[in-house]
């Protein structure tokens, strides 16, 4: 039973993206109505996303494609909360290695990270969503994997959504180069808690009253909960309703897609 009066006091939202809000080019419907009703009853939204292979001008562009109104502010990206792990653990003479997009280096360079392009250059290993992936930088990583240098990627997501089914994302490849390497990285986007911790901080709400929306239990609601942060759970995207009896951590509430949110919220 989904409880409305609890959602209804909610003040921050945060949304994932890919099978939560559109797939594709494919805008899902209730989208615009619902981020329209959250404003107008004084709330905020941020959208959330572990697929660092594209900016946020991108992803602001893509939205406004799509009839919904977005600025760069509406945003918080894996690449965004991959920056300020590194500002805070790393010291200043990392020089980086990216398994990544060139939109994705150059974000990077733009944070004021060094990116080498060449291994020989590097002493880290940063991996992302790389739709540019090509065996020679499979290569460089295990070879830099081997030299035991530090090693972060941006996300776990095992696939990434299409409107044609799903392609391998970034922790497909991780888990291809631990198979070679026997080593894992450091993972910084969902599940872990920073990219919500860092959206309620810029957004100054607390943590009961914020709700996470996605679509993935291992990657958007775990990480909700490893916020302390109530979880709606969506049937758009990736998790079937048969997954749910076994997923662990269980979401607060579950519906079948954002449009429904928008009837209790304007119930």
């Amino acid at each position: 039973m989904v409880d409305h009066n609890l959602l209804q006091r909610k003040k921050l939202f945060l949304f994932d993206l890919d099978g939560t809000l559109y797939l594709g080019d494919r805008l899902f419907p209730g989208v615009r109505e619902l981020l329209s009703a959250i404003r107008a009853r004084g709330g905020q939204y941020r959208f959330l996303t572990n697929n660092s292979s594209r900016s946020v001008e991108a992803y602001v562009q893509k939205l406004t494609r799509l009839g919904v109104a977005a600025e760069s502010g509406d945003f918080l990206t894996s690449v965004d909360a991959l920056v300020h792990y590194l500002r805070e653990h790393d010291g200043q003479d990392k020089r980086y290695y990216v398994c990544g997009t060139e939109s994705m280096k150059s974000q990077l360079r733009a944070a004021g990270l060094t990116v080498a392009e060449r291994r020989e250059d590097a002493n880290a290993l940063l991996m992302g969503f790389d739709t540019e992936l090509t065996f020679q930088k499979l290569e460089d990583a295990c070879i830099l994997l081997g030299q035991g240098v530090p090693y972060v990627a941006t996300n776990p997501d095992w696939v990434c959504p299409t409107a044609y089914g799903f392609v391998p994302d970034c922790g497909s490849v991780c888990e291809m180069l631990w198979r070679a390497t026997s080593r894992r990285p450091i993972v910084i986007g969902k599940p872990e808690p920073l990219m919500p911790q860092l959206a309620m901080l810029e957004a100054g709400v607390s943590a009961q009253e914020t709700l996470l929306v996605g679509d993935r239990i291992y990657t958007d609601i775990a990480s909700g909960a490893n916020a302390g942060i109530d979880t709606l759970l969506v049937l758009s995207g990736e998790t079937k309703e048969e997954d749910l009896p076994t997923s662990d951590p269980q979401p607060t509430f579950v519906l079948p897609d954002v449009a429904a949110l928008l009837n209790i919220l304007e119930s």
